[in-house]
């Protein structure tokens, strides 16, 4: 009798501690998703997925209790998901009403239309100063009755340490938008707010063999521009190709263009962001007729000098919109050096990261089963598991900063580009569209995606897919959304 009896309690104890492991529902009163099976049969057997690695985690919105789970104690690569770890620290620590500011200074004074000193503007990591801005600067210097400045015009960046990139980005990013360099004095382009770019625009030239025409916005000299494009027939290709010199702004932009061809335009970094924000401050003095005698060049601004302007940025909550619906990695990288400057009096990388993990702490993530590098997730270092950013997400509910968090997540199938952000063109058929507010994240061999799911039963899921070593993004988003509309289906 003593191996029926043995089998029995085996199995009484199975039931009420059920095992957990990859592929199962975490569930201790074994609730199952009926699409279980499918979940298991996709993430097994994916051609894709042969040789790749995914960690999915699956919690319910009301309870945060764990449902699903696909190695998702795995810490793997998120890409852009780790925006959700930065817009949740920021959150907490700075607060949704924080602004940024850039301040004009002197270190003289004004005298018959004169002001007998230098000039400084002071940068305090403001990522959304447009050219417009810099020309509100110098109207409202001419209302003060300047007309010359005796000294010189001086960029002030030291709110930040010197530190331009964060540990891990690559050389072969360095003149990418998405890689730019970080300052505490930078500029933007337009109010998409990529700070450290420019946008160069190639149209072909009305006739044949002739070089195709460059624009470039805003315009600047601290760039160089090299054309050697060719506006070639109609029924050429184009093959246009644009790239930047390895530490410097030497902007060379070659391959055919065809006669009819559409206007091709793309964002390019520049290096030292600092002197490209001096530069447009000096085009707007000159708008101005306002002269310089002196010098133009980067240093420090001295603790007597007397504030003359200040401009104030968009608060926090406003700034998640573009940080999170378009995935701005610079974002991220000044949110963690603001961070560290304001509660630790340093502007760099290892103390935001260091003020990161505390306020994450707080939010119920266990530090020790994460490594975070940096604020975007361009790095290939970072490692999360899927569990611990559905348990962010969870917790994140909870807070009062919530609305706005929620409200910053991409949107899957709305075209609108700043409400359905980088989920705009994905997703679109009627049970997903506007169903779906998640994260998403593209590295080399790496997709991601995390949010919340309103499924067709009406319960609302919270999710994270984390897909490594792909052989190419693009069969991860199809994997990506196969597993959504597996949830969307899914009856509890």
């Amino acid at each position: 009798m003593a191996k029926p009896l043995f089998c029995l309690f085996l199995c009484v104890f199975v039931y009420i501690f059920p095992i957990k492991e990859s592929g199962v529902i975490a569930n201790t009163n074994r609730q199952t998703f009926l699409s279980e099976h499918q979940l298991n049969e996709l993430l097994s057997n994916h051609p894709s997925l042969q040789g790749a690695i995914a960690g999915v985690s699956v919690r319910s919105a009301s309870s945060g209790k764990l449902l699903y789970t696909y190695n998702g104690d795995t810490r793997l690569t998120p890409a852009s998901n780790m925006k959700l770890f930065t817009a949740a620290a920021a959150l907490t620590t700075l607060g949704k009403d924080y602004t940024f500011h850039t301040d004009l200074l002197t270190d003289g004074s004004i005298k018959w239309n004169v002001l007998g000193g230098n000039l400084y503007i002071k940068g305090k990591g403001d990522p959304t100063l447009l050219p417009e801005n810099f020309d509100q600067f110098a109207k409202e210097l001419k209302l003060k009755g300047i007309k010359m400045i005796s000294g010189d015009l001086i960029g002030d960046d030291s709110w930040y340490d010197q530190v331009r990139y964060s540990i891990d980005v690559p050389w072969s990013d360095e003149a990418a938008y998405y890689g730019a360099a970080t300052s505490a004095l930078t500029a933007s382009p337009d109010k998409e707010y990529d700070a450290g770019t420019i946008i160069i625009e190639v149209s072909p030239n009305e006739k044949m063999n002739k070089t195709a025409k460059v624009v470039v916005r805003p315009q600047t000299s601290i760039i160089n521009i090299i054309n050697k494009t060719q506006t070639v027939s109609s029924d050429v290709p184009s093959n246009i190709k644009i790239s930047r010199g390895h530490g410097n702004n030497v902007i060379t932009i070659e391959g055919n263009i065809p006669l009819k061809a559409s206007n091709l335009k793309e964002r390019i970094a520049v290096w030292e962001p600092t002197k490209y924000a001096l530069d447009l401050l000096i085009q707007s003095l000159k708008k101005q007729d306002i002269k310089i005698l002196g010098s133009i060049k980067v240093g420090t601004t001295p603790e007597h000098a007397e504030l003359l302007l200040s401009h104030q940025s968009m608060s926090l909550s406003e700034l998640l919109i573009p940080f999170m619906k378009l995935s701005n990695n610079g974002h991220g990288e000044l949110l963690i050096k603001e961070m560290g400057k304001v509660f630790k009096g340093n502007g760099s990388w290892e103390d935001g990261l260091e003020v990161e993990q505390v306020a994450l702490t707080t939010l119920g993530i266990r530090m020790q089963e994460i490594e975070i590098r940096d604020g975007s997730g361009i790095s290939h270092m970072n490692l999360v598991p899927a569990n611990e950013i559905t348990a962010l997400l969870y917790h994140a509910k909870q807070m009062d900063w919530f609305p706005i968090f929620e409200a910053s997540l991409p949107i899957a199938g709305n075209t609108d580009k700043m409400i359905g952000g980088t989920l705009r063109k994905r997703m679109k058929n009627v049970s997903l569209k506007d169903n779906v507010k998640a994260k998403t994240g593209t590295l080399t061999n790496v997709s991601s995606l995390s949010g919340f799911i309103n499924a067709n039963n009406g319960e609302t899921f919270i999710f994270s897919i984390l897909l490594n070593h792909l052989k190419d993004e693009a069969s991860g988003k199809q994997i990506e959304e196969q597993i959504i509309k597996i949830l969307a289906n899914n009856e509890i």
